[in-house]
């Protein structure tokens, strides 16, 4: 893991083609802006993470749902 220090309009590049630049910096928050190429996903991790836990609980098998088709 890399931690480091940006300033307001200063940036990060992640391999050759993605930068990462800090656009403003207000009251405990950062506003960011990502440029990478369009076959790149970007996510936020807690919006990653809420899909990934509905996908799961969408997968899982209820068996009590065929007993009671089955009546």
């Amino acid at each position: 893991m890399l931690v480091i220090t940006r300033k307001k309009g200063e940036s990060i590049l992640i391999g050759d083609d993605i930068e990462i630049t800090v656009v403003k910096v207000d009251d405990g928050s950062v506003k960011l802006s990502i440029a990478a190429p369009k076959n790149i996903t970007i996510l936020r991790k807690e919006l990653y993470k809420e899909v990934t836990e509905e996908n799961k609980s969408a997968i899982t098998f209820d068996s009590s749902i065929l007993k009671n088709i089955k009546k």
